[in-house]
């Protein structure tokens, strides 16, 4: 990691969902603290409207993000990458600090299912944030 700011790449298959969640949490959270990206192996046509109801009812507005490819890139410039189940899709390269967050997918599910991967979420990025800053 850089001495003044670490980079954080969370990738899921859509980049729709929790990916997002997680990179709308971090960059509220940590401020510029923290570099966040999000990408998705296989991107979506556009955000989950669930996913961005349930962060506008924590004060947190992504409606305006769009879902990205994953790129080899994107993984090598990353300090931390954070994949939510990607599986195999995801690249790893050796000296990177990886996690996998197991959590749902937010895909179809009501809303009150969908608050309740926000707030596992939300625990997760708090725990990150301390071990990075």
């Amino acid at each position: 990691m850089t001495a003044s700011k670490p980079t954080v790449l969370f990738v899921c298959v859509h980049n729709a969902g929790r990916s997002q969640i997680a990179a709308g949490y971090l960059r509220h959270l940590a401020g510029d603290a923290i570099e966040v990206r999000s990408a998705g192996s296989i991107p979506a046509e556009q955000i989950n409207p669930v996913a961005v109801e349930v962060m506008r009812e924590v004060g947190i507005d992504i409606s305006a993000e769009q879902p990205k490819v994953l790129t080899t890139d994107a993984v090598q410039a990353a300090d931390v990458v954070i994949t939510m189940g990607c599986g195999d899709a995801c690249p790893f390269f050796p000296g990177k600090r990886y996690e996998d967050w197991k959590l749902d997918d937010p895909a179809g599910q009501p809303l009150e299912t969908v608050r309740t991967i926000r707030d596992q979420i939300e625990g997760r990025i708090r725990d990150l944030i301390t071990e990075l800053t």
